[in-house]
């Protein structure tokens, strides 16, 4: 549909012809207020609108009164809640994890304002009518509307507004609150007032620049098929403001969302519910805001210590000889390395997912992994959510309904349609179509046992370390599901099929973790996500960067990246490599939280060998930083700090770091400027106070940029402060097999530090 530039059309989804049988909602001044159980409780009325482009009133039709719940928790959060559908409120779902130290506050309602236990001003109801001067009856009178101004943290200089946004009377911008109905109430909006020089980030893995602001989402997951363009694999509806507030939207359903764009005064959500469910956190620093989010949704359980080394992978290997012969290799040249991820070839034909081991090329799987295990490898196996037409198991899914069906309205009957809208009849599956007959019903039950007990023990139990929930971002939305609409389905999916993987890991291994793609509001819970099929260029390196910082505004501790980029170009499984590309995705690797070797072409370093020597000095500095990495990352799972932290967590009052995105903090002590492109150089802005090249010891005054700077390639600007410890491992390892962790030793950034040299 063509964009109009008109609210209505572009924002609220009318039919811009308006012949659809639609109405719109907007809500008016409150007419009642009320202490209830704890809550303030608003009744706003809402005035139906003329069916037409400029906003006016329906007098034909009654107001109808729906109930505003404002509720508040310490610490620092204001929830808003209101529904058309009768929907109930909840503290407790599959995204709402609440931690003990969340506490109901009760609210009174003294003279316009709402007032905590704590003698915090929370949020005040202007009842007053407008002042007018009144000289012209040229245009019609504005419509009431709900002023409601909320204070999350009790700071009253950092008001969160209800927005009633227009130009004039009939030209609406953005609605306070207003639902739709058709048949039935089908969506609802609200809408805060920002100001003019307000920046947004989080949103999940956006592949857009640090500052948000001025542009719209749908926060509906998809195969991102990339990471430069819009789609978004991990879409988590939250943001935060650089007002030091966030914003978590309480839902599972498709929405909308819209940070200063639609309006550069408003922040716009649409939920595709008539239901809302606000919850609105302060803070004095962005970290304090991730906290209380995390308090909401959970935070990251402790990935195992092996996670944290090197994997090895390729799309994809095809045999236990061709493994062993790689992880031979890498002992004997003593690349380090802890993980073998055996991709989509493991399988008796590739990509159809059958939980099974190719009977002729891995003959003996059991002996395999241990014979690895010996080594010192983990291994990892990928498989996906769908079940293929093909598949082993497709009778019994289907019997026993742990995948979804068609529904009887499906025009392809029984056959039904993909994941991506293919037709199923005759299928089997393949990398183009995503071609499968239906999607483990993770809403059921015995499909989620069936899952866990039959598809995935029985490879845990023979000694695989870790399954690559790979996919998830989209389901068959024509299908039927056991407990939800697939429109509500399709969001959520992504954290009930991960859980379940995460869950039944746990209990076999004793480590807790998934290598998963998609993901929503809970998701960080089940670490670890990665961020999908970027290109090997400079553009997927920087897009890959981005993704991985908005997601840790979103809520995640660790993210990690396919080294040095999936998928090739201009053939995407044949085009070689950029070794330039190799090495400085390398080096940016070594400072994420994890690190995998995964793409189209060969990964292994010695099909390299110009580069190789720099690869594997890369690799050992990984292996040494491992103390660090784990203290970092046990800390990370105890507050609101990711491990790869956007400049503006630190310093959220310098205006600069909210517009830089190809810089970052890795942990509490290292800053981290990747180079990414071919030129050998990148500017440099150093936050205020004195930094420290950890490579060389020189010493930089911040406060400023440093242009044009040369790295040559084997090189990588890092900095740390004066004063910092960093604990690092004594000597060269092959796994972490190797490592007493009780041996590591401290670099001390003294005035006497030169430099660490990276060592052949």
């Amino acid at each position: 549909m063509k964009q109009t530039n008109y609210h209505l059309f572009d924002f609220m989804d009318f039919d811009p012809s308006l012949q659809e049988d639609e109405a719109l909602w907007k809500a008016y001044a409150p007419t009642r207020i009320e202490e209830r159980d704890g809550d303030i409780v608003v009744s706003i009325p809402y005035q139906r609108q003329k069916h037409q482009e400029d906003m006016a009133p329906d007098t034909e039709f009654e107001q109808q009164t729906f109930d505003l719940v404002i509720r508040a928790y310490e610490p620092n959060i204001v929830r808003l809640f209101t529904t058309m559908t009768a929907d109930e409120m909840l503290d407790s779902d599959e995204m709402l994890q609440m931690a003990p130290e969340i506490k109901h506050l009760t609210l009174r309602y003294v003279c316009g304002d709402v007032v905590a236990t704590n003698g915090k001003i929370l949020a005040t109801i202007d009842l007053s009518v407008p002042p007018l001067d009144h000289w012209s009856d040229l245009l019609p009178q504005p419509q009431p509307a709900p002023c409601i101004t909320f204070y999350p943290d009790g700071d009253p200089s950092k008001p969160v507004a209800l927005s009633d946004d227009h130009f004039s009377p009939p030209r609406y911008d953005a609605l306070p609150l207003g639902f739709v109905t058709t048949s039935q109430a089908e969506r609802a909006t609200i809408s805060f007032r920002c100001e003019a020089d307000e920046c947004f980030a989080g949103t999940g893995e956006r592949f857009r620049k640090m500052d948000l602001s001025g542009q719209t989402f749908q926060l509906k997951n998809q195969d991102g098929q990339g990471v430069n363009n819009r789609r978004c694999y991990k879409n988590i509806p939250f943001f935060l403001s650089s007002r030091m507030y966030g914003a978590f939207f309480h839902t599972s359903d498709c929405c909308k969302l819209s940070l200063a764009d639609h309006s550069t005064r408003s922040v716009q959500f649409l939920n595709d519910r008539a239901t809302l469910d606000v919850f609105l956190i302060g803070g004095q620093s962005p970290e304090e805001i991730l906290r209380g989010y995390r308090m909401l949704t959970g935070f990251p359980a402790m990935p195992p210590l092996w996670s944290f080394g090197i994997w090895m992978s390729r799309m994809t290997y095809f045999s236990a000889d061709e493994v062993e012969g790689i992880c031979d290799r890498l002992r004997r040249e003593h690349y380090p390395c802890d993980v073998i991820h055996l991709d989509t070839g493991w399988f008796r034909t590739d990509w159809l997912c059958e939980w099974k081991f190719n009977p002729e090329r891995f003959p003996d799987p059991k002996a395999f992994i241990s014979r690895l295990a010996k080594q010192g490898f983990k291994v990892s196996l990928w498989q996906l959510p769908y079940i293929a037409q093909g598949a082993e198991q497709i009778k019994e899914a289907k019997e026993n309904h742990y995948i979804s069906s068609p529904l009887l309205t499906s025009p392809l009957g029984e056959a039904g349609r993909g994941a991506s809208g293919g037709d199923e009849r005759g299928a089997s599956s393949n990398f183009s179509a995503l071609d499968y007959a239906g999607t483990i019903d993770f809403t059921y039950p015995k499909a989620v046992e069936w899952y866990k007990n039959k598809l995935l023990k029985p490879l845990l139990q023979m000694g695989v370390k870790c399954i690559k929930t790979d996919f998830g971002e989209n389901i068959h939305t024509d299908h039927q599901y056991h407990a939800m609409t697939p429109q509500q389905l399709n969001n959520l999916y992504a954290l009930l099929y991960q859980r379940a993987a995460f869950e039944v890991t746990r209990e076999v291994t004793g480590d807790g973790i998934v290598w998963a793609r998609a993901a929503w509001a809970g998701c960080q819970r089940y670490p670890l996500h990665w961020g999908g099929d970027s290109a090997s260029t400079w553009d997927g390196m920087a897009g890959s960067l981005k993704g991985g910082l908005h997601l840790g505004l979103s809520g995640f501790a660790f993210w990690s990246h396919d080294v040095p980029g999936f998928h090739s170009t201009p053939d995407f499984m044949n085009s070689p490599l950029d070794e330039q590309v190799y090495v400085r995705w390398t080096q940016f690797g070594v400072f994420t939280s994890h690190m995998r070797y995964h793409g189209t072409c060969k990964r292994e370093p010695w099909h390299y060998p110009q580069i190789a020597p720099i690869v594997k000095r890369w690799w050992k500095l990984r292996y040494r930083l491992i103390p660090y990495i784990i203290s970092q990352s046990e800390q990370a799972c105890r507050c609101g700090l990711p491990l790869l932290q956007a400049l503006l967590i630190r310093h959220p009052h310098d205006r600069q770091v909210w517009h830089i995105d190809d810089e970052y903090y890795f942990g509490h002590e290292f800053l981290v400027c990747p180079v990414m492109n071919a030129d050998n150089h990148r500017d440099i802005y150093l936050p205020v106070g004195l930094w420290v090249n950890f490579f060389t010891g020189e010493r930089l005054e911040g406060g400023r940029w440093y242009y044009h700077v040369e790295v040559a390639l084997d090189q990588m600007p890092v900095f740390v402060r004066p004063g910092a410890s960093i604990p690092v491992y004594p000597h060269d390892v092959d796994s972490t097999d190797d490592m007493d962790l009780t041996k590591a030793t401290t670099i001390e950034i003294t005035k006497d530090y030169k430099g660490l040299e990276l060592e052949d």
